[in-house]
């Protein structure tokens, strides 16, 4: 059976509807989401290029830096102590910098930030890598939800006056907002104590 011209045209134009469906929006739509991730990637160094930390809370301003040996541990708190540091603390919060993305980017004007908590924030994390560059990260205050924190990256005024606040993971709130002594490498208590000395009874004279 012969089908009308009309009826021709619309199977084509249905056809070609389809497969630009297909290209465009199924298979371009992973190849825009790989992009997009690697567009929020919040900062692009490796665990192993980072050289020191310092983490600025409300309470207290803490330094790190890697250990010069390769052995445990591998940071050390320069300040306001001295001593060893807990790796499973610091590798927590190395983890969220070198792997941490943002979920989306908002374009504002620099006199809003203390709208989002970024003109006094609860934390300031700055980075030097090894090749002496240096990064920073700014947390502000949670969004409406509690879900995500507004935040800074290497913080910088754009040609239009304006300036970038990321959405970050609330987990780099919980990574910095601790007691200085969590920051500590933990006591082996078993290996501090003194051995256990029993007292000999003493003598009795026999009648």
């Amino acid at each position: 059976m012969k089908l009308p011209r009309t009826t021709l045209i619309l199977i084509l134009l249905a056809l070609g509807l389809g497969s630009f469906v297909y290209f465009y929006e199924i298979r371009g739509a992973t190849q825009r989401e790989e992009i997009k991730e690697q567009k929020q990637k919040i900062f692009s160094f490796g665990e192993d290029d980072v050289q020191s930390l310092t983490v600025k809370t409300k309470k207290f301003t803490l330094n790190l830096e890697r250990s010069p040996e390769s052995s445990n541990p591998k940071w050390l708190i320069k300040s306001p102590i001295s001593g060893p540091a807990n790796d499973a603390i610091v590798s927590y919060l190395m983890d969220l910098l070198v792997k941490g993305n943002s979920d989306s980017t908002l374009s504002i004007p620099a006199k809003q930030l203390g709208e989002f908590a970024l003109d006094q924030p609860q934390a300031t994390i700055n980075i030097t890598l090894k090749n002496r560059q240096s990064h920073q990260l700014i947390l502000g205050k949670s969004n409406f939800n509690g879900r995500l924190l507004y935040a800074q990256a290497d913080p910088a005024v754009k040609p239009d006056g304006n300036i970038n606040v990321l959405l970050v993971s609330t987990d780099f709130a919980n990574a910095v907002n601790r007691e200085l002594s969590e920051w500590k490498q933990p006591i082996d208590n078993s290996q501090k104590l003194p051995p256990l000395i029993i007292p000999k009874p003493s003598p009795t004279n026999s009648k």
